[in-house]
């Protein structure tokens, strides 16, 4: 009759899977030792799991294999050898938690190991990887082998689930959450919640598990702010937290066994970034919402600090990051695989791959009208390549406003969006109108990919950048109720006048006219939901005035410009210009009257007719001691030059 031990390795057997290259491994360290293996990874990566399963193969092959939990001896040189027991045939030394025996490493390496029969095989694992005397020291390089333990791959991560007796449907979900790490997939086996949030006492149990040494409150809000960010340097650190001690709280978190170094700065595990940033903002909402605020500004501040425009783009993809949480939009997005992709222009031999991916994918006469705006605006499209500098999907945001008319009736999408931009509120001289006509990935279409990352990071790049825009209009994929939520986000109202028809494939069209309120208010709003505010519209939509309609309240405002109610009535307090605030009307005509200083006469004339009007023109003329005719021509002139300087900054803004 099997023993009580025996079923209980057998369950945990059952429920072993994956780790294949760490099994192989192994099995070729056993036969032919002496070998040292160095298992390191987080808190409830597997490791100790797979001690045990090397320990059944260690007996399968004939060896004896010794476990040894270092958190349970004492770390000095007599305990640890008599809680070691060398065997003498094929003895195979599994050695957990070895953290714990820090204080023994130079012994453990100079002393303990080499006495060792030759045949022997020793697995060494716990959190940290090896220092550095162990990787550079010539005498060991020949027999160790470090291997950092990973979260499981996703194949056996759904393997685990259904040996757990999960319901399929609910392994997408989970395994999405968990990132695959064993310890976390085991805790939430039976909760099956929808996000961390859901399931606060597993959140504090894998953040207890996972990240158990912190020594104060600096370093949680060190880690806190890895957590939020996509990369974290020293000069964020500095951004967020403040004080003279950055330097060390970013030294301390390089130690980090969950925390990697890349190129760009500091970025922690899948796992335990959602973990620390969902505990958080649980917790903590007040503190999050400062926290969230300051590193979505640094970032955005970051990506003027550089010209190259590639650089620009992975800034913004920064910035984005940090909305992932934002449960409205966070389905839409997929981060893997966006660090090793980029945003680059388009390229002369880019155009037959381009083609040939949209009749694929969406049909020949797509492709048609593709190859028409290659032709017409090359430089209104961007590809997104892999590491291999091949692309990987591509979108093209169109001019509408310059297009050849021809080029813009030949194509249902662009004609019907000019159309609805012409009929609604029709763009001003040297305003924009945009339209986002094309955009798709190779391997995912329009679901969630890299692509889509990096079309919203130039999307945002190009509302940062641009000049005085009208309408800008997104008709890109087919499912308008699926999208309906992230152009709420966005504040862009459903145009389904502009929806239009290209072969079997029906787009239904998003717009906004940015004249109604500028990008800062956008952004605010866009902050506001990301910490929990519903969607609604950035502001009440600003009155949009034709040149020549602006003029005529512009003058009006001078005439009335002592009259508060009769200012109250004038159509710039509707405009964006002024934000409805009659003081900032006021504040902007003597800006203007200040601009005309370098012009003593027409600055006179102004402030005599309307800043400090005399009884009657008649009588300003008088006091500036001009001829009426001269004087009408000045005025003319001076209201002329504020007209032009409130018009710039009704395009341009301030």
């Amino acid at each position: 009759m099997d023993s009580f031990g025996a079923r209980l390795r057998q369950a945990r057997r059952r429920r072993f899977v994956g780790r294949d290259a760490e099994l192989e491994l192994f099995r070729a360290a056993l036969a032919d030792p002496p070998r040292v293996l160095f298992l390191h990874g987080p808190g409830g990566i597997g490791k100790t799991t797979l001690l045990g399963e090397f320990a059944e193969i260690a007996v399968a092959e004939g060896a004896t294999p010794v476990r040894v939990d270092g958190a349970e001896v004492d770390p000095a040189p007599a305990a640890l050898r008599a809680a070691l027991t060398v065997p003498d045939h094929r003895p195979v030394l599994l050695l957990d938690t070895y953290e714990a025996l820090a204080p023994l490493d130079p012994w453990i390496r100079e002393r303990l190991l080499p006495a060792l029969p030759a045949d022997v095989l020793v697995v060494l694992a716990g959190r940290e990887p090896p220092s550095p005397r162990w990787t550079t020291d010539p005498a060991w390089r020949d027999v160790l082998r470090v291997v950092a333990v990973r979260n499981l791959a996703p194949a056996d991560a759904r393997a685990y689930l259904r040996i757990e007796g999960v319901e399929p449907e609910l392994h997408d979900r989970l395994v999405e959450i968990t990132h695959g790490h064993p310890l976390t997939l085991s805790l939430l086996a039976d909760a099956a919640p929808e996000s961390w949030t859901d399931v606060p006492d597993v959140l504090r149990a894998a953040i207890e598990r996972i990240v158990d040494d912190v020594p104060g409150a600096r370093h949680r809000q060190a880690l806190e702010v890895a957590a939020h960010a996509r990369v974290t340097s020293e000069d964020l650190l500095r951004a967020v937290l403040g004080g003279d001690d950055t330097g060390q709280l970013f030294d301390w978190l390089r130690t980090r066994t969950f925390v990697e170094e890349t190129r760009r700065g500091l970025q922690p595990h899948d796992l335990v970034r959602d973990a620390l940033d969902a505990d958080l903002r649980w917790r903590d909402p007040a503190r999050y919402a400062a926290l969230h605020r300051t590193v979505r500004n640094h970032s955005f501040e970051r990506v003027w600090q550089t010209e190259d425009e590639r650089e620009q783009h992975r800034r913004v993809v920064d910035a984005l990051f940090t909305t992932r949480a934002n449960p409205l939009i966070a389905p839409f997005y997929r981060w893997a695989g966006v660090d090793e992709a980029y945003v680059d222009d388009l390229q002369p031999g880019d155009r037959p791959a381009l083609l040939a991916l949209t009749g694929r994918l969406q049909g020949p006469e797509q492709a048609a009208h593709l190859a028409r705006w290659l032709d017409a605006q090359p430089g209104r499209f961007r590809v997104f390549r892999g590491p291999d500098g091949e692309p990987i999907g591509y979108a093209g945001c169109l001019r509408l406003d310059t297009a050849d008319p021809a080029d813009r009736d030949a194509d249902p999408g662009t004609r019907a969006m000019w159309a609805h931009a012409t009929a609604q509120a029709p763009p001003r001289t040297g305003e924009q109108v945009v339209a986002w006509r094309f955009m798709l990935d190779r391997e995912h279409h329009h679901d969630r990919s890299a692509s889509r990352v990096l079309a919203a990071a130039w999307g945002v790049r190009e509302i940062l950048s641009r000049g005085p825009t009208a309408w800008e209009f997104f008709g890109l994929y087919q499912d308008a109720e699926q999208w309906a939520p992230v152009y709420a986000y966005m504040d862009f109202t459903r145009a389904s006048a502009a929806d239009y028809t290209v072969g079997d494939l029906t787009f239904p069209v998003f717009a906004r006219d940015w004249r109604g309120s500028g990008v800062d208010a956008w952004l605010d709003n866009a902050l506001r939901q990301d910490l929990g505010a519903a969607p609604g519209p950035t502001a009440p939509q600003a009155l949009v005035l034709s040149q020549p309609e602006f003029a005529a309240a512009v003058r009006a405002a001078l005439r009335d410009l002592r009259s508060d109610d009769r200012l109250a009535e004038n159509p710039l307090l509707r405009s964006r210009l002024t934000g409805g605030r009659a003081d900032r009307l006021r504040e902007l005509i003597d800006a203007a009257a200040e601009s005309l200083r370098p012009d003593p006469r027409l600055h006179r004339v102004l402030d005599r007719t309307f800043l400090r009007p005399a009884a009657t023109q008649e009588r300003a003329a008088e006091a500036l001691h001009l001829s009426f005719s001269t004087y009408r021509r000045h005025r003319d002139r001076a209201v002329e030059r504020v007209v032009a300087y409130l018009w710039e900054r009704e395009l341009h803004g301030e």
